[in-house]
């Protein structure tokens, strides 16, 4: 890659001016107060009045994965079985990816991501239902990390879709080679540098940027703050190699992963068919989106 390319991706990327503004939608649904009836009425509104944000929802509370009795047919009845919390971090996701997705787009495809991000998502909150109750990260925290943990790789389509293609070609064409490996050949910052930009721009919480930048190096100091989310997520991704995306991470989980999050390394295996099951039901979920 040239010079003049590495300018460009930096300038982009430092300077944010060419990155869009966090989706107004997002906006107000993180701004909302859910422990009021207001909030919670402002809430439901929001996402009825977004036609893909309330089809996602609406889905994701009709699979199996939840367990619903009854088809569900509206936002009510989603924020009834999933909960307030997980509908909101759900649809602050949702926005947060529509917004950087570009028309036509690269080879990055963005089905596969949603569907790899839902998977870490959902294999989060296996996990840490696993956790001691007073270490357990929020229901909220996990489903936003889960669901932006990779938007870094849409930030790079939205930046510049040449240059995307280009690493996408290279991880799928190198699926043995660690992707951060690749990346600092191909593009020199990371996935993991460009979503943690993206989620400062936009204010998120210090914790979450934390969680974005450290998901691949949870044992840097830097990642303190990120934690015990980081490692959560970190720890998933190994259970799910190449789940969904050309992303691949080593694989090899050490007992102390286990014990660091406070579960028990005993579980380790029925603790990874039940994240890798949910994962398969998420295949079948995303692929009616």
């Amino acid at each position: 890659m040239s010079a003049h390319m590495h300018v460009i991706i930096n300038a982009a990327i430092r300077g944010l001016h060419s990155l869009p503004a966090m989706p107004v939608i997002a906006q107000k649904i993180l701004t909302l107060p859910l422990d009021t009836n207001l909030g919670e009425l402002q809430l439901l509104k929001l996402i009825e009045a977004d036609p893909l944000i309330s089809a996602r929802v609406i889905g994701l509370s009709n699979s199996a994965l939840f367990g619903a009795s009854k088809q569900v047919s509206s936002i009510q009845d989603a924020a009834m079985l999933l909960g307030l919390t997980r509908v909101k971090s759900v649809a602050v996701g949702i926005a947060m990816m529509s917004t950087l997705k570009r028309q036509p787009s690269g080879l990055l495809n963005m089905q596969h991501l949603w569907l790899h991000s839902l998977g870490v998502a959902l294999g989060m909150r296996v996990l840490a239902r696993a956790m001691p109750s007073r270490t357990r990260p929020l229901d909220d925290e996990i489903f936003l990390c889960g669901l932006l943990h990779d938007i870094g790789f849409m930030v790079l389509d939205y930046l510049d879709t040449e240059l995307s293609d280009t690493l996408q070609r290279k991880l799928a064409a190198e699926p043995e080679r660690d992707v951060s490996e690749i990346e600092a050949e191909v593009v020199e910052v990371t996935h993991a540098e460009m979503g943690a930009q993206l989620a400062r721009h936009w204010d998120l919480p210090e914790r979450i940027i934390s969680v974005l930048r450290y998901h691949h190096t949870p044992d840097v100091e830097e990642a303190a703050l990120g934690q015990p989310l980081v490692s959560l997520l970190n720890l998933v991704e190994k259970l799910l190699p190449s789940f969904g995306i050309h992303e691949t991470v080593n694989s090899q989980v050490s007992t102390e992963e286990w014990t660091a999050l406070g579960i028990d390394p005993e579980r380790a295996e029925e603790l990874t068919i039940t994240v890798r099951e949910q994962s398969e039901q998420a295949k079948q979920l995303a692929n009616s989106f």
